[in-house]
């Protein structure tokens, strides 16, 4: 790949073979940067900026502290120069004069590069012109960069490149930075929020030994001791729900979740889901959990429970509910009660252009409607409740009405952010939907290798008390949150393309 190659004399520009040369000589005067191991960093720029705000201007400090960075400008005046470094914290303006760092090492400041990594000690103050300022007594090189900073690095033209070379990204657009601390805020607030709730974190594999029957299509793998093809999990449901048969009432798991499908903005190959089970409670308990963990979440990273997403409003304090049924009627006019066959349902989807599913029963033509004619009006919060049968394999069915399952999804913008069940816990009914679900797969794609897992079948046969699961993706809400328009504006590190080969 491309970007994985040396780089030759020729790839280096002007501006970098300069840089090689003062490496060359720093190295030739017994001063390379790359041997040193440490610096004593006691200081942060926000920290200092904090502490002396009402500090007026040209006043003294007395307080000396070592600081280290990245070199971000730097403007020589003969003298004295002055230059900002940028630490984890932000970005601080450093005075370097000849008459208090000595004549070699202002020599040598001066032949600093932007994007060095520098260490500073020296006292604070305020300048002139009102900037907290550090007035350096002690400089040293840390780390020689190598290749000059892209002036321009931002705007969609470099998208694909800031994706690429996320360090770069970070460096030249620190705002980027806020939405990976916003990402982390978040992950530490779900956990701290299910913590409370007595829920237990925990692991799961993410090479399991078989594909499933479900439509999400895997990555296979080969473990070569066992000499067995594994597949990269598609999800982490069934290893969970194993826990609670074993008398773990409440899990949960932060997961990385494979799925060797589509890539658009709202998908990445691997992706960051939570699921939690909780034994005792049923998919309204879920419910109730969902609207008040993102109600605390929204308030806590956002400071607002309305918040803006793509120039949307969402009011995120308030979450309609309604079943699919309902919804169905409410934004397309046609109602389920009415068709009493399959193929009353089939006309009905014909009259009004829905696609028909692959196996076109009541439930799924239902499910079809939706998709034609719901989601895209879900703007603000919304619970979507018992969904058909034939669309959720893994949920109980209602008591009152077998066709439906106790099974809710939530949509925010037109969204589907979770889906949630009444796990099922019978493990005859379970059998038999596995088994549906992987002959179906099978006669549409007749290669394929799903299997079912009959050990979760035995793990239900143990007993699985009446539970709740939910599961929801990571990655939709830190976009939702830091409104960003893609996935990859998300991940550090999003699935990429690989560049073609220069030959």
């Amino acid at each position: 790949m491309e970007q994985n190659k040396p780089q030759t004399d020729q790839d280096i520009s002007q501006q970098a073979a300069v840089r090689r040369q003062k490496l060359t000589d720093l190295r030739a005067a017994g001063n390379d940067p790359f041997v040193i191991t440490k610096y004593p960093q006691d200081a942060y720029s926000a920290d200092l900026k904090a502490e002396f705000a009402d500090l007026p201007a040209e006043a003294e400090t007395g307080k000396i502290v070592s600081l280290a960075g990245r070199m971000m400008s730097k403007r020589v005046m003969g003298k004295a120069s002055f230059a900002h470094l940028r630490d984890q914290k932000g970005d601080i303006q450093i005075f370097v004069k000849r008459d208090l760092l000595g004549d070699e090492p202002y020599a040598a400041f001066k032949k600093l590069d932007i994007g060095d990594i520098i260490g500073v000690k020296g006292e604070v103050f305020r300048t002139k012109m009102g900037e907290i300022s550090v007035r350096v007594s002690e400089l040293t090189l840390l780390s020689k960069s190598l290749l000059p900073l892209p002036e321009k690095f931002h705007g969609l033209t470099d998208r694909e490149a800031r994706y690429r070379q996320r360090y770069v990204d970070l460096i030249v657009n620190p705002e980027v930075k806020d939405t990976f601390v916003k990402r982390s805020q978040i992950l530490k607030e779900i956990r701290a929020y299910l913590d409370e709730k007595g829920f237990l974190e925990v692991d799961t594999p993410i090479l399991t030994p078989f594909e499933i029957g479900a439509s999400a299509r895997p990555f296979y793998t080969h473990h070569n001791t066992l000499d067995m093809d594994m597949v990269l999990r598609i999800e982490t449901e069934l290893y969970l729900k194993r826990l609670i048969v074993g008398g773990m009432d409440r899990v949960y798991e932060v997961g990385r979740i494979f799925r060797n499908e589509g890539m658009d903005p709202k998908h990445n190959p691997e992706f960051t889901t939570i699921e939690l089970y909780q034994a005792f409670t049923d998919f309204h308990g879920m419910m109730d959990l969902v609207e008040e963990m993102y109600k605390r979440l929204t308030l806590k990273v956002c400071g607002s429970l309305e918040i803006t997403y793509q120039g949307k409003q969402i009011d995120m304090g308030h979450w309609e509910r309604l079943t699919m049924v309902e919804a169905v009627k409410k934004y397309s006019g046609v109602d389920f009660n009415d068709w009493k066959t399959d193929e009353d349902a089939i006309a009905a989807a014909k009259e009004h252009h829905v696609e028909l599913p692959e196996v076109p029963t009541k439930g799924a033509i239902l499910a079809e409607f939706f998709d034609a004619f719901v989601e895209d009006k879900l703007i603000q919060p919304t619970f979507i409740y018992d969904y058909p049968v034939e669309i959720s394999p893994l949920a109980k069915r209602k008591p009152n009405d077998p066709a439906f399952t106790e099974r809710f999804e939530y949509f925010i913008d037109c969204t589907e952010y979770g889906n949630a069940f009444s796990e099922l816990n019978d493990p005859i009914d379970q059998k038999a939907r596995f088994e549906r679900q992987v002959a179906e797969r099978k006669a549409i794609e007749p290669n394929c290798k799903a299997q079912v897992d009959y050990d979760y079948v035995t793990a239900l046969e143990y007993g699985l008390p009446p539970t709740g699961g939910l599961g929801f993706g990571v990655d939709r809400l830190v976009m939702l949150l830091t409104d960003s328009a893609s996935i990859r504006d998300v991940l550090l590190f999003p699935t990429m393309k690989s560049l073609p080969n220069d030959k």
